[in-house]
């Protein structure tokens, strides 16, 4: 083995100091082509193949690459800018982009994603020449032995939930890659004012946490087309739908300048769901409310029948009020929804409530009427009208009493005057029969007038049908009306 001196006679130009120290055992050819840096191929004696001036055997191993970078100071600076000068800038290319949408809370305003970053950069102070390393272009190192870009997600609420790879990518001009997959929880202001018929657009703004433009400039890499590179399956959740991804460029002035890369994350809601559990079963509630106009007014049971409703369009409030966020600037169209049906359900109750006192207060007026035309028009059973008022109208009942004054002999045939005391006798049965059916005929007309002034609406029964017509005209055309405007709105940009 020989020593160093011969190696420190030769004073190369051109690669690292490394080859020409460990060239001894090689011979003095080997030394002075790797000196010179050309490209060589031979083979030695030993039958070891010798390429750009390095044996294979040792010379072309990430090994021995690794060791030349280290003793240039790499792994040492790492929380150094890698710039010679310190008024250089060092220009971050940034890359982003979505794999999935996790979930989207209204309630709390926040944005979950899974996204991963892109970055590259210059390192000064990293270069080699790939022909002295057997045409090495590329190595990764430890991603804690070099300086990486200080770069923060604003919106980001969640520090814990960065997935960080654990190598850095270094090409032997100095530009060094880093990715890392992140689930971002984001904050995300919602417009809720078309739920669940909206679209949601959330913003991720990626600048550096203390230098400024002057130390680094951040820019995005326009090489790649954003979002398009993954399969269209991935960008989509149960709920939303990734649209579309753009982007920003934004420098924010003061003290210290910093330059932002915003993404705007445009996504669409399937409203399958809501549209049928919230907004079908309102409707049905309302047209059940519709049909309670057909339930009679003198009992208690559309009354509460009206307000059961009512009651099941409450729940689907309540339920509502824990989806949609407290603080939204504009009330939501599926609030006004409810809220419009839940209104137009409480004037169809107080409606009834009206007509069902109308009728209640008419019943109260005319019951002393009633009774008093029930004794004038049917009198008692003392006789204080004559039968004759009482069989008015009705003359097929009438049974006449034979006068006592007429005699038998008038009334019958001549061949009969034999039996004239058995006729006598039929005749007082016959007035006691006609006596009987006097009652029974003086019954009946009793019941028929009864039944006549009951039937016979009084002023305030009549008002409250009037009303009762009036009302149901009126709400179905509010309720037309309504759904028309909703519909217009929801549709509308």
């Amino acid at each position: 083995m020989q020593d160093a001196a011969p190696s420190s006679s030769h004073e190369p130009t051109t690669g690292p100091e490394w080859a020409v120290s460990e060239a001894g055992a090689s011979g003095e050819e080997e030394i002075a082509a790797a000196a010179e840096g050309t490209d060589t191929l031979s083979e030695r004696e030993d039958g070891v193949v010798s390429v750009d001036g390095e044996s294979s055997n040792g010379h072309c191993s990430y090994l021995r690459l690794y060791q030349h970078l280290k003793s240039k100071g790499v792994g040492k600076n790492a929380m150094i800018r890698p710039v010679k000068h310190y008024k250089s800038p060092t220009v971050v290319y940034l890359y982003v982009h979505i794999y999935s949408i996790l979930d989207v809370n209204e309630k709390d305003q926040t944005f979950v994603s899974y996204i991963r970053t892109e970055m590259n950069w210059i390192d000064e102070y990293i270069s080699w020449n790939t022909g002295n390393f057997c045409g090495i272009e590329r190595i990764y190192l430890s991603n804690d032995q070099l300086w990486k870009p200080d770069l923060i997600i604003e919106e980001m609420t969640d520090k814990d939930k960065i997935n960080e790879n654990p190598y850095i990518a270094v090409t032997n001009e100095g530009q060094v890659f880093v990715e890392n997959d992140i689930k971002v929880i984001s904050t995300c202001e919602m417009k809720v004012y078309k739920f669940p018929f909206d679209s949601q657009s959330c913003n991720l703004t990626f600048r550096s946490a203390i230098h400024p433009d002057k130390e680094i400039l951040l820019y995005h890499d326009n090489k790649i087309v954003i979002g398009m590179e993954l399969p269209e399956e991935r960008l989509k959740s149960h709920e939303w739908i990734f649209m579309r991804m753009t982007l920003a460029q934004i420098n924010v002035k003061g003290v210290t300048r910093k330059g932002l890369v915003v993404y705007h994350i445009t996504m669409c809601r399937r409203p399958q769901l809501y549209f049928a559990s919230l907004i079908l079963p309102v409707l049905f509630f309302l047209g059940l409310d519709l049909a309670s106009f057909l339930i009679s007014n003198s009992g208690g049971e559309k009354l509460s029948f009206k307000i059961t409703v009512l009651l099941s369009v409450t729940v689907m409030q309540l339920i509502l009020s824990e989806i949609l966020p407290s603080t939204s600037n504009r009330i939501p169209l599926i609030a006004i929804y409810i809220m419009g049906i839940f209104g137009l359900m409480m004037l169809s109750l107080l409606e009834t409530i009206l007509v069902m006192y109308l009728l209640e207060k008419d019943w109260k007026e005319n019951e002393p009427n009633r009774g008093q035309s029930l004794s004038e028009d049917c009198g008692d059973k003392q006789g204080k009208v004559s039968l004759n008022n009482c069989c008015r109208g009705i003359h097929s009942a009438c049974v006449c009493d034979v006068s006592a004054s007429e005699t038998p002999s008038e009334l019958l045939p001549v061949s009969q005057e034999v039996n004239c005391s058995q006729l006598t006798e039929e005749s007082h049965d016959s007035e006691k029969l006609s006596e009987e059916l006097r009652e029974v005929v003086k019954t009946l007309s009793l019941l028929l007038n009864c039944r006549k002034e009951e039937t016979k609406p009084g002023y305030w029964t009549r008002v409250s049908n009037k009303i009762n017509k009036a009302f149901f005209i009126l709400y179905v055309i509010a309720v037309t009306l309504f759904l028309i405007y909703l519909c217009f709105c929801w549709n509308t940009e």
